[in-house]
């Protein structure tokens, strides 16, 4: 009877242990600019770590493999629930992707993306670009985005409706675009292209430079002819001054004064100095009576 209960008891419990794991669920390609990346939603397991693995399927496995899964060894019993498969699809095709689960040596049924998945879908995005004006040169310098991948530039002078484009196949430096001319701005705009696709993004947005030096120019000549005026003017005036000079001199000679009849000193000093010999003669002057007066004539006539 004890034997059949402990019999009854692991009947009951290796089923459970045995029993499937969830499957994956969600399964969904994130494909932008040729990097394509499967994502699944994980799978819960209360105490334990899940563990998945990726498979594909493309076009060659379905009609020349016998249906054959290829593993991708990157996306094997790992702990993450995103899978980078950029690598592996490498062609143009459709292809079927499917993820399983895995607790130790439990696992899930496999599950599968709905649908195929053809990279021609990808999302293709403008390319992040920069506009150098180097003095007169337009330069243009994009974003490195991999191997597959060309770029259409169009440039042309603001203004012009005639746009020059130019194909850049290999970003390796900053692209001289063209000369520009002194005054106008001119405009660039970009977009990727990828001939294994044959597929375009939109155009970036529009950026526009104005050659440099082209401001510094006029103010440097602005400054140049301001200097000269300036020394016109004053040169004009100092041969005015010098030629007026001349004609006073020949017309006008200025006499020279003997020393004698120089004056040594202040005029306002010779008028006081007038003034005290003036009091002193006052001072000098003395009053005597008549009868004193006829003696000294009498004397004299005498």
């Amino acid at each position: 009877q004890v034997l059949k209960e402990i019999k009854k008891h692991s009947s009951a419990v290796h089923p459970c242990e045995d029993a499937l794991l969830p499957a994956p669920q969600n399964i969904s390609i994130l494909s932008t600019n040729m990097k394509h990346f499967l994502t699944w939603s994980p799978v819960i397991i209360q105490g334990e770590t899940v563990r998945y693995s990726v498979e594909f399927q493309g076009e060659y496995e379905r009609e020349y493999a016998n249906e054959s899964w290829i593993p991708i060894c990157e996306c094997s019993l790992i702990t993450a629930t995103v899978c980078n498969i950029t690598e592996d699809i490498s062609a143009t095709v459709a292809y079927n992707l499917r993820v399983r689960a895995n607790v130790g040596a439990r696992r899930s049924e496999w599950g599968a993306l709905k649908g195929f998945f053809n990279r021609i879908t990808t999302s293709l995005t403008p390319p992040l670009m920069k506009v150098i004006a180097d003095g007169y040169h337009l330069l243009v310098e994009l974003e490195d985005m991999g191997p597959a991948f060309q770029f259409c530039v169009l440039y042309w002078k603001k203004g012009q409706e005639n746009h020059i484009s130019k194909v850049v196949k290999e970003v390796s430096s900053v692209v001289h675009l063209d000369t520009m001319e002194a005054g106008p701005d001119y405009c660039v705009k970009a977009q990727t292209y990828v001939e294994a696709i044959n597929r375009s993004s939109s155009f970036s947005q529009t950026q526009c430079v104005r050659a440099q030096g082209v401001t510094s120019m006029w103010l440097v000549t602005a400054l140049i002819s301001s200097a000269g005026f300036a020394v016109a003017a004053l040169t004009l005036t100092f041969l005015t001054w010098k030629t007026s000079k001349i004609f006073q001199y020949s017309c006008c000679p200025i006499a020279v004064l003997p020393d004698t009849l120089k004056v040594s000193e202040p005029p306002t000093q010779l008028i006081l100095r007038g003034s005290e010999e003036a009091e002193q003669c006052d001072l000098m002057v003395r009053v005597m009576p008549s009868e004193e007066v006829l003696r000294l004539w009498f004397q004299e006539t005498l």
